[in-house]
């Protein structure tokens, strides 16, 4: 697929923390490790009886018990599935970055297309989710000029045309926010007070307030992250978990403030000549009040990139974008 063009626009990051001297160390972990049949299981969700859930790169959903040995094939959204989230009903809604928002039914693996436009424009770049109580879904769409296979172009460029988005049981979508810097990974807090939002671009995890005084106001909770923030999740912990699945780039911040051609060239180089993600596992979790609470970091032979998060009662579980299985760490 040839690569669409991109104008950049021109952004001044603020200097980049130290991924060594957070607030809170960074404390070493033990990551076990599970193979699945296939690349990129993105997120994981997990469900009461402890199965694992994710979508990988050829479409299929699959179910990973939990100590790994037994895989089930649920179903196939013949797009590519990003954000697993585990409905009230015990459905499965799915962000598919090609054909939009996606209900799978776990019991026949029937996949029901929910939203894939919104005013009157497709949902180009659906990513992560997040389920009210009510069954409210609230998720993001990435971009509106770059999909996922061109996600690199959406960094360069810095176009701020990410949005978060609602799509409430009556079947409307609308947009709560609009100019966000690849919008990504989407959390709600265990009261439902706040919708949170991670824009990746800009290394910023944004709130809104959803009800009480502040209703309707657009805060940050986390400003000038150490990398690039993914998907984010509420753990049961009633934490903020955040992935970073690669920590920031400094050619990349010295090229954004600067003249555009640098990134137009730079976009035209061979994907092995552009800026690369650093190999490395790297989760952080943050209170309500933005505050570093567990900053976890480790590496692996071949299970990196990590984009999907998920802690349920002290296991954190993993998704990559790119490896081959996913992975736990017991607090």
């Amino acid at each position: 697929m040839p690569k669409p063009p991109i104008e950049p626009k021109t952004w001044s990051p603020p200097k980049a923390p130290s991924r060594s001297r957070q607030r809170v160390g960074p404390v070493p972990v033990h990551l076990d490790v599970f193979d699945v049949p296939g690349r990129g299981p993105e997120d994981v969700a997990v469900d009461a009886a402890g199965n694992v859930y994710a979508g990988i790169r050829d479409g299929r959903i699959l179910r990973i018990s939990p100590d790994g040995r037994h895989i089930d094939t649920l179903a196939d959204t013949h797009g590519r599935p990003l954000g697993v989230e585990i409905g009230g009903d015990g459905d499965l809604i799915v962000c598919d970055a090609q054909r939009g928002l996606l209900n799978v039914q776990v019991s026949t693996g029937e996949v029901l297309v929910i939203a894939d436009e919104v005013d009157g424009t497709t949902i180009r770049f659906c990513n992560n989710g997040a389920i009210a109580g009510d069954g409210t879904i609230y998720f993001s769409d990435s971009s509106r000029h770059f999909g996922l296979d061109h996600w690199r172009g959406e960094v360069l460029a810095h176009t701020g045309t990410g949005r978060l988005l609602r799509h409430t049981p009556d079947g409307t979508v609308d947009v709560l926010l609009d100019g966000l810097q690849f919008a990504n990974g989407v959390a709600l807090a265990p009261d439902e007070s706040c919708v949170v939002v991670a824009e990746t671009s800009r290394y910023t995890l944004v709130r809104l307030w959803l009800t009480g005084p502040d209703e309707g106001r657009r805060d940050l909770l986390v400003d000038n992250l150490p990398g690039f923030p993914d998907n984010i999740s509420t753990g049961s912990d009633g934490l903020i978990w955040v992935t970073l699945p690669s920590p920031r780039d400094p050619l990349l911040d010295l090229a954004l403030p600067r003249a555009p051609a640098l990134r137009k060239v730079a976009w035209q180089l061979p994907h092995w000549l552009q800026p690369r993600e650093k190999k490395t596992v790297w989760v952080q979790a943050y209170d309500l009040d933005g505050r570093l609470v567990h900053d976890l970091q480790t590496s692996h032979e071949w299970f990196h990139m990590v984009t999907g998060v998920r802690e349920v009662d002290g296991t954190v579980w993993l998704g990559s974008l790119v490896s081959p299985g996913i992975a736990r760490i017991t607090l």
